[in-house]
C-alpha cells in the first residue's frame, strides 16, 4: 500500500484480523508435543523408530522448557535438534550422552558466537552458568585482567560497598569471590 502497488480499499477489505502468534520460547507447553511429533515425522522419513531413554527425555524436557532455551528458530529449529539427536541414536535409542551433546550445542548457538571473558579458563564452562553468573564472572575477569594488582581489581570492583565497611579488604573479597569458580588471580593474569 505504501509503495503503491497495492490499492488501500482492497487492503482494508482483507485487513480484518490481527493475529499474533508467539514463539516457542513462550509457548512451553507445546514442546512435548512436537517433539513426539518430530520423532514420529523421523520414523516416517527413515523407518527408524526412535525413542528417548527415560532419564534422557526428562533432561532434554528440562531444558527445552527451560529460561535457557531460546528456540529463536522455533519450531523448525525444535525439529532440527530432535533430528540430530535421532540421527545419532544408537539402536534407536536416544541417551543422556546424546541430550548433553545436543544441549551443549544448542547453548553454543544461542550465545551468538561472541568471545568472551571466560574463554579459555581452565575449570570453566560458561554455557553452564546461570546467565547472570555468566555475566557477572565475564566483567570481573575483564577487570582482573586489565588490573596491575588483586587489590587495585577489588577497589574497582568494590567501589561503592566498600565506602560503608569499617575495614576494607577488597582484595580477600575478589580472592573469594573467584575460588568460588575454581579460579585464582594468577590464573587470570596468565
Amino acid at each position: 500500500v505504501a509503495e503503491g502497488t497495492f490499492r488501500e480499499d482492497l487492503y482494508a477489505r482483507i485487513n480484518l484480523w490481527t493475529f499474533e502468534l508467539p514463539g516457542l520460547r513462550q509457548r512451553q507447553e507445546d514442546i512435548e508435543p512436537n517433539l513426539d511429533y518430530e520423532l514420529e515425522r523421523h520414523a516416517a522419513l527413515t523407518g527408524d523408530s526412535v525413542r528417548f531413554n527415560t532419564e534422557a527425555r526428562r533432561a532434554w524436557l528440562s531444558f527445552a522448557t527451560s529460561p535457557q532455551a531460546a528456540w529463536r528458530g522455533n519450531f523448525r529449529e525444535l525439529s532440527a535438534s530432535v533430528t540430530r539427536m535421532a540421527t545419532l541414536a544408537d539402536n534407536g535409542r536416544i541417551t543422556v550422552e546424546t541430550v548433553d551433546d545436543e544441549i551443549a550445542r544448542l547453548r553454543y548457538s544461542w550465545n551468538d558466537h561472541r568471545p568472551s571473558a571466560l574463554d579459555g579458563l581452565p575449570g570453566i564452562d560458561a554455557t553452564a552458568l546461570d546467565l547472570f553468573d555468566r555475566m557477572q564472572l565475564e566483567n570481573v575477569v575483564a577487570v582482573c585482567r586489565q588490573a596491575k594488582t588483586l587489590s587495585d581489581a577489588g577497589r574497582q570492583l568494590f567501589n561503592v560497598s566498600r565506602q560503608g565497611k569499617a575495614t576494607v579488604n577488597d582484595a580477600d573479597r575478589l580472592r573469594k569471590y573467584l575460588a568460588r569458580f575454581g579460579l585464582t588471580w594468577d590464573v587470570l593474569q596468565n
